[in-house]
């Protein structure tokens, strides 16, 4: 899916598929963590199933108010104790499958939120 593009100072998805994204015309094709303030970083999983505590433990060392988390083709939730990080910082997290925290980031971001989005990008 292709986004038309609308007038934001934030750093914004342009277009996503199955396994990739395309921000500021770059396509990544690895899970990435981006924020709306231009932070962008590998995020080492190549699948939901590749996930750990600590991979939650590094979102919560950024600084949001909201992490959006991809959690890949479809929505799947991370357990619970894997949280407590982010809910110690009372950062907030919002989980859904990949393609709907492409766009939840974008509205958000463009509102000046200050987001982050971590996305399991998943191959066909």
């Amino acid at each position: 899916m292709k986004f038309q593009p609308d007038r934001s100072e934030a750093q914004t998805i342009s277009g996503y598929g199955p396994g990739w994204i395309t921000v500021d015309g770059e396509k990544i094709s690895q899970s990435v963590i981006l924020g709306s303030k231009g932070m962008r970083e590998p995020w080492e999983c190549a699948r939901f199933e590749d996930l750990t505590a600590g991979h939650f433990a590094q979102l919560a060392l950024l600084e949001a108010e909201l992490v959006i988390f991809g959690s890949g083709k479809r929505n799947r939730f991370p357990p619970p104790a894997w949280q407590a990080p982010l809910m110690a910082r009372r950062m907030g997290l919002e989980t859904m499958d990949t393609a709907a925290a492409c766009r939840t980031y974008n509205i958000l971001a463009s509102e000046g939120r200050n987001v982050v989005v971590a996305l399991v990008l998943e191959g066909e």
